[in-house]
């Protein structure tokens, strides 16, 4: 009884956040995680006796360990607003579609950019309102299948959220088992790629009946209602000028900045030194195309990505935060962790349980970033605790704990129809596309890059044929053993 009260808690936040996202409550994170807090407080003085100021330090001590992620995010949101707004954005997709699309490579073409521009941007929610108003237009010009290309789009931001040296998720869950972000994008980086590969087949595949005649952008943008506009400004606002930018054309030097980013990040330079290298060429290099006309101009971007990282992920990330420093202190997840350690016969069953618990995590939370901040510090312990090995093996191990919680958080959320991440897609492809009502298992249905990334990365770890991917391989035995049978 004991046990069940100390994880109440969680029940109340994941009920809360499924309530509200199936539309009976409409309370928003900002507004569950204070509650959830507070309630937690109650729970750990009742069963615990814990003195009302070791539960501020708990909660506060649990916070400051996320001061560097916190520079970070606003940083990396900065330079999604710059990269959008620069032009750096409207290069990638211009190249693209100067190769020609039909309704048989509409879905393909929209993953692959969406994927890039995720990578280049950090941000799969800014991605998605960026690319859906062209790909859906450009899809319905040519005739493909709007639910295909919709999915396809969710995939491929949802990559570079997942991958992206800038992503909040990225930074916060290889924060939070102490593992460094290039290091962990150059572990799990094949396994990805595979994965991409994987699902513009399955893209091309299912588009194989479609037609074979080429769009173009331009149309497409033409044919956006004014209306459509509006709702698009009201939620992403650097979207808008996206648009017109593709439309318009820019110089395809603005390419240029999210290959140094690409570069400086695969020579291994710390990554608030890659977001700097970032906003500074798209500085210099929109100077030159035009699309910069003045550095107040760029100051003001720069000041609407603070805001955004300010206003919602970091209040959010530090509420939450201080819910797992609360619920930590009562050991709250203690029972949990023990039937884990108890049931698992090898390190290799140990991750696998970390990967599920992620994945439950993720759904009961309804929230990726609430389940990295929550989640991972139990599956960190539970590797700390359980498992005997080398510095450099046990960090493999961290590395893959890292991935575990990205991966089955954004990916994850795509697979869970009541999650913030599906209503946010369904709210935006409604919005920029009235033609079809998108509902939530629209997002799933045809969504490959998501299922081919949850599935394998599980199946990978249960197995040990991660071997055959390279750099994606766990220790084995007797390298690694669960200190119960050391």
């Amino acid at each position: 009884m004991i046990a069940f009260l100390k994880l109440s808690p969680v029940f109340l936040m994941a009920g809360l956040m499924i309530a509200s996202n199936l539309g009976t409550l409409g309370l928003d994170i900002l507004q569950i995680a204070p509650i959830a807090v507070v309630y937690a407080a109650i729970i750990a003085a009742l069963t615990e006796k814990v003195k009302f100021g070791d539960l501020v330090d708990s909660a506060v001590n649990n916070v400051k360990e996320m001061q560097l992620v916190f520079f970070i995010l606003m940083l990396a949101y900065a330079m999604a607003e710059s990269f959008m707004s620069t032009g750096v954005g409207a290069a990638i997709i211009n190249l693209a579609l100067g190769l020609g699309i039909s309704a048989k490579t509409v879905a393909v073409t929209s993953f692959i950019i969406a994927a890039i521009l995720s990578v280049a941007t950090g941000t799969s929610w800014g991605t998605f309102a960026a690319c859906a108003p062209i790909f859906l237009w450009l899809n319905h010009i040519v005739g493909g299948n709007p639910v295909i290309t919709v999915c396809a789009i969710a995939g491929g931001a949802c990559f570079g959220d997942n991958i992206g040296l800038i992503s909040d998720t990225t930074v916060v869950s290889s924060g939070i088992q102490g593992v460094q972000v290039v290091d962990r994008v150059r572990s799990q980086g094949p396994w990805s790629l595979c994965c991409l590969v994987l699902a513009a087949v399955c893209f091309l595949v299912v588009s194989m009946g479609m037609p074979g005649e080429v769009g173009n952008a331009a149309d497409a943008i033409n044919q956006i209602p004014k209306e459509v506009y509006d709702a698009l400004a009201i939620e992403r606002p650097s979207a808008v000028e996206l648009l017109s930018q593709v439309k318009n054309g820019v110089p395809m030097f603005m390419i240029v900045p999210l290959i140094l980013v690409l570069i400086t990040a695969i020579k291994g330079v710390p990554t608030l030194a890659c977001l700097g290298v970032g906003l500074i060429s798209s500085l210099i290099f929109g100077l030159f195309a035009g699309t910069v006309t003045s550095i107040h101009e760029f100051l003001d971007n720069m000041m609407t990505g603070f805001a955004d990282a300010g206003s919602w992920v970091i209040v959010m990330m530090m509420w939450v935060g201080a819910f797992g420093g609360i619920m930590s202190k009562m050991h709250a997840f203690k029972p949990l962790s023990d039937f884990i350690a108890k049931t698992a016969k090898s390190v290799r069953q140990l991750m696998f349980a970390n990967g599920i618990l992620s994945l439950v995590g993720n759904a009961a939370l309804a929230d990726e970033m609430a389940q990295i901040v929550t989640i991972g510090p139990i599956i960190k312990n539970l590797t700390d605790e359980n498992v005997e090995a080398k510095p450099e093996d046990m960090y493999k191990l961290k590395l893959r704990n890292a991935t575990f919680s990205d991966a089955l958080g954004v990916f994850g959320s795509q697979l869970i129809p009541w999650h913030v991440y599906i209503g946010f897609y369904v709210g935006i492809a409604n919005a920029v596309y009235p033609l079809y009502n998108f509902v939530s298992f629209d997002l799933i249905r045809y969504n490959f890059m998501a299922i081919t990334a949850v599935v394998s990365i599980l199946l990978l770890t249960l197995t040990g044929w991660d071997r055959f991917v390279p750099l994606f391989k766990l220790p084995s035995e007797p390298d690694v053993s669960l200190k119960k049978r050391a």
